[in-house]
């Protein structure tokens, strides 16, 4: 499954029959939590129909989240 990584996994992405999925699940911002919400699917992935435009803006505002909880953590680790 294709990935990009910053200090850590950032995002995984995968095509699917009728969706395109991201992954890890969304966790640390609740508005960005609540942007995505339709788009969740079972497991907490977010599944991208393909009879719908990809919302480019919405997975840069997860891959910038991602990128800051990475830094986070690798800062946190730095410090221990």
């Amino acid at each position: 499954m294709p990935a990009f990584a910053r200090h850590g996994m950032l995002v995984y992405f995968a095509a699917f029959k009728n969706h395109i999925g991201l992954f890890p699940p969304v966790r640390g911002d609740a508005k960005l939590e609540a942007a995505v919400a339709k788009y969740a699917g079972p497991k907490g992935n977010l599944q991208f129909p393909l009879d719908q435009p990809i919302p480019y803006t919405l997975i840069a505002r997860i891959v910038r989240l991602r990128v800051k909880q990475n830094l986070e953590k690798a800062k946190s680790k730095r410090s221990k």
